[in-house]
């Protein structure tokens, strides 16, 4: 996987702008989109997978599937995200096939190498780095556990996450991390293109192999 900028965004049913917010991010350089909205009935989301499919298509980004197998083999969505209290991986491949790109949360260096160990795993995160309100309840893992993830050099891509703003993400960079995961840092933005692509430069900065 050659992402560098992980978007996961709610549906935005307030504001009605989802796919004119989708184009903007990804013309920003978002690589990965992920809807992730826990109000939505699964019709409704079934629904919203189509828009966020041809939109990714667009652009030839990946899109992806948060927590439900079920949901992303209907959709035939490229790619699944599970937490880990979600179906195991192993279980999601079973029933995606090989093909699929499955990712998942890990809030500890055991659960790290674990992930880093599994063949079923495409890619991991790694985080909350700081405390957010898309996972109340959620203690921040902090930027040790980022270095100490970056240290073991894992062969797996792998992306920080939680937290990461314009402000932060020198700092996350700096702890070795060359993937990240955003939410607010372009939900809340009022140039969506603008915020992805101030946030793709700084990770990307230095990086030949961007």
């Amino acid at each position: 996987m050659d992402a560098r900028l992980y978007l996961c965004t709610d549906a935005r049913e307030d504001r009605g702008d989802l796919e004119e917010f989708l184009h903007a991010a990804l013309r920003g350089g978002v690589d990965v989109v992920q809807l992730r909205d826990k109000g939505l009935d699964v019709r409704r989301e079934l629904e919203l997978h189509e828009l966020v499919a041809a939109v990714a298509a667009e652009h030839g980004a990946l899109w992806c599937v948060n927590d439900r197998a079920d949901v992303a083999r209907l959709t035939s969505a490229p790619a699944l995200h599970t937490g880990q209290d979600d179906l195991p991986v192993a279980a999601s491949r079973r029933l995606l096939g090989p093909d699929v790109v499955l990712g998942r949360s890990t809030h500890s260096a055991a659960q790290a190498a674990q992930a880093e160990a599994d063949p079923d795993v495409d890619y991991f995160c790694v985080g909350p780095l700081w405390a957010t309100p898309t996972k109340p309840g959620r203690s921040a893992v902090g930027l040790d556990l980022l270095r100490d993830v970056a240290a073991s050099a894992p062969r797996t891509p792998w992306f920080a996450i939680g937290g990461i703003d314009l402000d932060r993400v020198d700092e996350v960079v700096a702890a070795g991390a060359r993937r990240v995961v955003v939410v607010r840092a372009i939900t809340g933005a009022g140039d969506p293109e603008a915020a992805a692509r101030a946030l793709r430069a700084r990770v990307t900065a230095g990086d030949p192999a961007a």
